[in-house]
């Protein structure tokens, strides 16, 4: 089962959930904990582990062959993204716009077009006492974060055997947040009790509805703010998993890189109502 911590806004403590959720799951269930926020990944300040193996992440990019090529210009015409342009007699590719959709090569009549692999990055995995740790990182520089998530995503999968993964998400509504929830057999979405809060979960519920998915609210520092978010979610039949206390203990702790829910009762009991509603949902939409 794949379940996405996700959020309308930054701020709202992704990576605090994630990173604290999956060391409590893992102490009794065969955990993995995912960063696919992969342009600032930072769920290893927290999960200190023990490194098992990196490899590079890649990217297809045509590269252009001028000894065949006809200069038809079709490749200019196939590609949406404007990473392939035609200027007089040269043909120039910009790996940062392409999408690696093939078209362009595919579809030259010469094959002047073959893709080549092209770093944008590396996946990385480590152990924490029983929890499994995949991190994503885009390598500086480069400009699409897509690619790497598939692939970050995709690694567990094909490496290890869980019955549980967390998934730390980009926040928003862009490509980054939508790739990173599109598989998602749950998303949890974090919120704060603020007017900003409930402004960009309102954002968030209105993707995640249109790409089906079951989702449910946890809302972070409960005890500022308002309660307009639970009126929110009440409103639209939207369950609230847990309400984790606003609680300065907690964010010294947390800001000394340390995980927390060993030390706090009250948060140890909300992670608990997470757990259960994650076991308890079973995937289903």
């Amino acid at each position: 089962m794949k379940v996405a911590i996700a959020s309308g806004k930054g701020g709202t403590g992704k990576t605090f959930l994630s990173t604290n959720l999956a060391a409590y799951m893992s102490e009794s269930i065969p955990t993995v904990l995912i960063d696919l926020d992969v342009e600032e990944p930072n769920s290893g300040l927290f999960i200190k582990g023990e490194l098992l193996y990196s490899e590079p992440a890649y990217k297809q990019c045509p590269d252009w062959d001028k000894q065949n090529c006809l200069m038809c210009g079709k490749c200019q015409s196939l590609c949406n993204y404007h990473a392939v342009i035609k200027v007089k007699d040269e043909i120039f590719v910009f790996p940062e716009l392409c999408h690696s959709c093939y078209a362009c090569s595919e579809l030259c009549q010469t094959d002047s077009l073959p893709m080549k692999k092209k770093r944008i990055g590396s996946i990385t995995h480590y152990k924490f006492n029983r929890l499994d740790y995949v991190e994503g990182r885009l390598d500086i520089g480069q400009e699409q974060a897509v690619p790497l998530i598939s692939q970050t995503n995709d690694f567990p999968a094909k490496h290890l055997q869980n019955v549980i993964s967390i998934c730390d998400c980009p926040p928003g509504t862009a490509c980054p947040a939508i790739e990173s929830v599109k598989d998602a057999d749950l998303v949890i979405l974090t919120t704060e009790p603020t007017p900003f809060g409930l402004h960009d979960l309102k954002l968030i519920v209105k993707s995640l509805i249109i790409l089906k998915k079951k989702f449910a609210v946890v809302v972070n520092k409960w005890g500022v703010g308002n309660d307009d978010v639970l009126k929110y979610c009440e409103s639209k039949n939207i369950t609230v998993v847990a309400k984790i206390p606003n609680d300065r203990r907690i964010a010294e702790e947390y800001s000394m890189g340390n995980l927390v829910y060993d030390n706090f009762g009250l948060f140890r009991t909300e992670l608990d109502k997470i757990k259960n509603y994650i076991l308890n949902s079973g995937g289903k939409k």
